[in-house]
This record gives C-alpha cells, sequence and structure tokens, in this order.
C-alpha cells in the first residue's frame, strides 16, 4: 500500500490541526464544563470546509475524500471529541445519504446550507424503544389523499445536534406490515409546524454536542422531500451508518491520540523516586501498548476510507471495513484512555488535566452508530455467511 497523501489530503489535515490547536483546544474544557454547543466554532469549520469535506464544490464542500475526512476527523477529535460528534454528523450522517439517494433539488436545498456551516444537520434513527433494532420503530408516515405530503408521527431520542439542527433525515415507516422493508426516509425542517423538541441529554462524555428527543406530531412533509424510494429507507439507514462507522472510528483515534500524547510527555516531564517515571518499566510498557495500539486503529480506520473510495468506483461493499475500524479504534481509544487516567495517577482523575474529559469522551465511541457488539456481529455474520 501507498501510504503518501496527497496534496489535497495533506491541505485538509494541516488545516484541521491549525484550527483544532488554535481554536479549539483552548476552550475545549471549558464547553465540556458548560455543556454549552460551540456555534461559533462550528460556523468556522464551514468556512474552512470540515463540514463538508466530501461534499462536492458545487454544493458547498471541499470536494475531498474519504482519506481526506478521516485525517482531519482525527485533529479535531484530538482537540475535543464534542467538536468533531458535530462534524461527523454533518459529513457522514446527513450529507452522505442526501448525496447518494438524494436528487438535485434536495442536494441544493439541504446540503449545501449544511456543508457550508450555515445550518447543523442530524440523523434522527433511535427511538426510545428502538436503537439497535431500527426495524421495529414506532414512527409512521402516511401519505395523505391527494398524494401531495406525508403525514408523520414520530417520536426519536438521542438525536446528536438535535438542539440545533435546522434539518434532519428522518426515518419512519409507510409501511408497518412490511417490516424493515416498509421504512422510508425523510428530510425533515425543523421550522415546520408539528416540529418539536425535547428535553436535552445530560451526557457522561462529548458534552458540548447537545442530543435531545424530538416529536413530531402530525407534520407535513412535502412528498418531494422524501429521500429516496418509498420502502428504501433502511437500506438508507444501514448505507449512511456504513460510511458514519468510519468517521466514528476516526473520532475514536483522535481521542486515542490525545491521550497518547498526554500520557507521553507526563512520562518525561513527572519525577517520582528521584528519576522520571518514563524510566520505569511498567510506564514503558503502558507507553509501548498504548502506541502500537493507537497505530494499528490508525492504519484499520486508513484502511476503512480507502476500502470506500474502493467501492463508490466498484458498488462493492465496505460494511466489514467499517465495523472492524470501528470496533478496534473504539475499544482502543476507551483502553488507551484508561491507561491515561492510570499513568497519570491522582492528577488524572481531576479535571485540571485532560485525561479524564479523553477517558469520559471515548466511551460514547463504543456505543453509538452501532455497539461494539452489533459491529462483532455484523463481522461474524458476514464472514460466515450466516444469520
Amino acid at each position: 500500500m501507498d501510504f503518501t497523501l496527497t496534496e489535497e489530503q495533506q491541505m485538509i489535515q494541516d488545516t484541521a490541526r491549525e484550527f483544532a490547536r488554535s481554536e479549539i483546544a483552548p476552550v475545549a474544557a471549558e464547553f465540556d464544563d458548560s455543556g454549552e454547543f460551540p456555534l461559533e466554532n462550528i460556523r468556522k469549520m464551514g468556512e474552512l470546509g470540515l463540514m463538508g469535506i466530501e461534499v462536492s464544490d458545487e454544493y458547498g464542500g471541499a470536494g475531498l475524500d474519504t482519506i481526506g475526512y478521516v485525517l482531519a476527523m482525527i485533529e479535531i477529535c484530538a482537540a475535543d471529541a464534542a467538536h468533531g460528534t458535530i462534524m461527523s454528523v454533518n459529513n457522514s450522517l446527513f450529507c452522505n445519504g442526501i448525496l447518494k439517494y438524494g436528487s438535485e433539488e434536495q442536494k441544493q436545498k439541504y446540503v449545501r446550507a449544511i456543508a457550508t456551516g450555515e445550518e447543523i444537520g442530524a440523523y434522527a434513527l433511535t427511538e426510545p424503544q428502538s436503537g439497535s433494532d431500527a426495524s421495529t420503530m414506532k414512527s409512521r408516515a402516511t401519505l395523505s389523499e391527494d398524494g401531495s405530503h406525508y403525514i408523520i408521527n414520530a417520536r426519536k431520542s438521542w438525536i446528536t445536534s438535535g438542539p440545533y439542527a435546522r434539518y434532519l433525515v428522518l426515518f419512519a415507516s409507510t409501511d408497518p406490515d412490511a417490516g424493515a422493508r416498509g421504512i422510508s426516509a425523510f428530510l425533515i425542517d425543523t421550522e415546520r409546524d408539528g416540529f418539536h423538541r425535547g428535553k436535552t441529554e445530560p451526557k457522561l462524555g462529548i458534552r458540548a454536542s447537545a442530543t435531545c428527543e424530538i416529536e413530531l406530531t402530525e407534520y407535513k412533509c412535502p412528498v418531494e422531500d422524501r429521500l429516496g424510494e418509498a420502502g428504501q429507507g433502511f437500506k438508507i439507514a444501514m448505507s449512511v451508518l456504513d460510511a458514519g462507522r468510519i468517521g466514528i472510528a476516526a473520532q475514536a483515534v483522535g481521542i486515542a491520540q490525545a491521550a497518547y500524547e498526554a500520557s507521553l510527555n507526563y512520562a518525561r516531564e513527572r519525577k517520582a523516586f528521584g528519576r522520571e517515571i518514563g524510566t520505569f518499566q511498567m510506564i514503558q510498557s503502558k507507553i509501548a501498548d498504548m502506541k502500537t495500539r493507537l497505530e494499528a486503529a490508525r492504519l484499520l480506520t486508513l484502511r476503512a476510507a480507502w476500502a470506500k473510495m474502493q467501492a463508490e468506483k466498484t458498488g462493492a461493499r465496505f460494511t466489514v471495513d467499517g465495523s472492524m475500524a470501528k470496533l478496534f479504534a473504539s475499544e482502543a481509544a476507551m483502553w488507551i484512555a484508561h491507561q491515561a487516567v492510570q499513568l497519570h495517577g491522582g492528577m488524572g482523575y481531576s479535571k485540571e488535566m485532560p485525561v479524564e474529559r479523553y477517558f469520559r469522551d471515548a466511551k460514547i465511541t463504543e456505543i453509538y452508530e452501532g455497539t461494539s457488539e452489533i459491529q462483532r456481529m455484523v463481522i461474524a455474520r458476514t464472514e460466515t455467511g450466516l444469520r
């Protein structure tokens, strides 16, 4: 494999790193503490092309590839995973599905506003009673008698960016008797009548990425705002999650990278028994294992990004590549963050140091966009061909 970055990939990585270090890192702890949504920074990220990296310039994006997206995500998340979460939803879960399944009118109306950072996007699949088993959703969309619009009644939970999103990709059943094949996807304007935001969730980590419940009551969605064909929603949802898992893997790598670098610096500076703790074999063992897992996670994530780019040319699936990257990177991030807290000792447990935030932020990467258990199921079922 050729690991040389293209000029464009290097450019977006450098842009993301510079912004992350100068604009995000200095305020990350403050946003984590307050839980305030970093709207101003998100607008700036949109101006830099970070909110629509794989979106072509005709729709307001940067027009780069998936590897460029992964590189930028790692840099942003190394500074603050919450900023990266918002970036990931806009790029992977919102723009990606519309670019693949949307009409030209939908791309111009919905993708452009999100890719430029003018508006915030969200993805509404999870419901209070259906998380991993999305096919059991209770949300309903009924076509009006004249066929001009759908009437949607839905309740969704754990909607990332929900409190601030202008537009959402939402999934609801148009044919309940058909199960997963009866689910359709819709583009929702949150400023229309019938849309309501619920409580904002108090979260353990990624606290600046606002998350809430939403409810649609007799919401009228024009038929031209259905994404793809009726009954194609479950396929769209799973396709979008395939791409989204690569973004979460990149987020995990960013968190792991930050935790590792903090540990490396602490091992060099902290002294005990008259010497730097990095000279002790047990600390050296931790550093070696942290570095190895970090680089393995990085390579799996870049390979998944490469597989997605090949799939776009050939039509092949990259589901397993994305699942393996997310599974390994998320568990590596959690392990590395755990070791970072341990290596820092009492200071690792204090909010005066950032490693406790990395520890809290890492956990969600094992849960959202498919838990580690779901990733293992996806990988095993695909490899064995058994269900």
